[in-house]
């Protein structure tokens, strides 16, 4: 009786399936012995390709760093002629603000009565021409029936009273 052909066999019989087996070995022997054979290779030649990449890795190091020398260096230029501008905002700022103070000050000197420097040296021409008068002899000098002591100071200004308070009634 004929053996009846196995479906699941694609090869159809037991032959063709058995040199397939076979190829397929010496296929996985030629894989297994190339993967040696590189190994090998490797070993014999890895301090040359460890040596070649730590030379690529010292330049690539140092094309880095010289790239981020020079974006430091740019940016220092940045922050530099920003700090300079804010520096020149600043100091109109701070001009600005002298003036407001200058000018607050002088009003609350004149609220107080205090005399500008125009005055005050209005005065001291005032007081000079009195002490080079004083000192002539006095046949030059006119005489005025005033006392000296009223020449020399000023009339006084009104003053003002203060407000009387008035007492609050309590309640009890």
């Amino acid at each position: 009786m004929a053996k009846k052909p196995n479906p699941f066999n694609p090869f159809g019989d037991d032959a063709s399936a058995a040199q397939f087996a076979e190829s397929v070995r010496a296929s996985a022997q030629q894989i297994w012995l190339a993967g040696l054979g590189a190994f090998a290779k490797a070993q014999a030649e890895g301090s040359k390709v460890f040596e070649g990449l730590v030379k690529e890795g010292a330049d690539m190091q140092d094309k880095t760093q010289a790239a981020a020398r020079e974006g430091l260096h740019e940016a220092g230029t940045r922050f530099g002629s920003m700090a300079s501008e804010f520096g020149a905002r600043a100091a109109g700022q701070w001009d600005k603000l002298e003036g407001i103070f200058e000018e607050r000050v002088a009003k609350a000197l004149r609220k107080l009565g205090v005399p500008r420097i125009d005055e005050l040296e209005q005065l001291a021409a005032r007081v000079d021409a009195l002490e080079r008068a004083a000192q002539r002899p006095a046949t030059a000098r006119k005489t005025t029936a005033r006392p000296r002591h009223a020449a020399a100071t000023p009339p006084a200004a009104p003053t003002k009273r203060a407000a009387r308070k008035r007492p609050v009634p309590r309640k009890d």
